[in-house]
């Protein structure tokens, strides 16, 4: 079942309290909130779609040093001393900057 994202309508016109409900599609919507009993509308959500190009793929892919290497990249990791390689080609530490 779907989950449906709900806001309370409030009378100043401001966005209200947002709760999620899960709902089958063929139910109608809610008019007034189950507890309280403000009314409410629902409030149209972005689907998540994971693939190829998603938020959790582009994740993994920078945790991944052979990937990211493969590609051309280099990676460095902060350290106390300035950014240590972990791959890809470069120096293998970039050091922090002095201050004047």
């Amino acid at each position: 079942m779907p989950t449906y994202v709900y806001e309370i309508i409030r009378d100043d016109g401001k966005p209200g309290e947002r709760f999620e409900l899960y709902q089958s599609i063929h139910e109608e919507s809610l008019k007034t909130q189950p507890v309280t009993g403000k009314p409410v509308k629902r409030v149209i959500q972005a689907a998540y779609i994971g693939g190829k190009f998603s938020e959790s793929k582009a994740q993994k892919a920078v945790q991944d040093d052979r990937k990211l290497e493969s590609l051309g990249f280099t990676k460095y990791v902060k350290t106390g001393k300035g950014y240590k390689k972990t791959c890809g080609k470069g120096p293998d530490m970039l050091k922090k900057p002095t201050e004047p």
